[in-house]
């Protein structure tokens, strides 16, 4: 038997989290921005045209995917199937921040004190927050 770290061959784990939009460079951009963290790699299509763009801080990677059919969620009508929840120290800072960025925020807010949600550069909702509370 292995060690106590062995992982069993079948335990998998995230590797990155995946967005489709109509301009992958630009959300990436956008995130990258918002998170502080870098774009870091960009992938090309089968016409070597870069569709595909990595953004990290170094232990969590987004993609994101230049997919020229996509059509943002009519949201709230629309159901997501997800959505990120970003949390911040100061809330109402990142929210300016966010909307100086290309961020905007739209009338129907679910969250009432507890959250705020904001539509990035592709029509996609996103939460922010303070966090939640430890133990929760």
């Amino acid at each position: 038997m292995g060690g106590a770290s062995a992982l069993p061959a079948a335990m998998g784990r995230v590797a990155s989290y995946a967005f489709w939009c109509p301009d992958g460079k630009a959300l990436a951009e956008f995130y990258a921005a918002a998170l502080d963290w870098k774009v870091v790699q960009e992938f090309p299509d089968e016409s070597g045209v870069p569709t595909a763009f990595l953004v990290t801080d170094g232990s969590t990677t987004f993609v994101f995917y230049t997919a020229k059919g996509f059509t943002a969620p009519n949201w709230p009508e629309d159901e997501l199937p997800f959505h990120l929840d970003l949390a911040f120290d100061d809330a109402a800072a990142a929210e300016q921040r966010l909307l100086e960025l290309g961020a905007t925020k739209p009338d129907h807010q679910p969250g009432g004190e507890h959250w705020t949600v904001l539509l990035d550069p592709s029509g996609q909702p996103f939460c922010i927050s303070a966090g939640w509370p430890q133990g929760a």
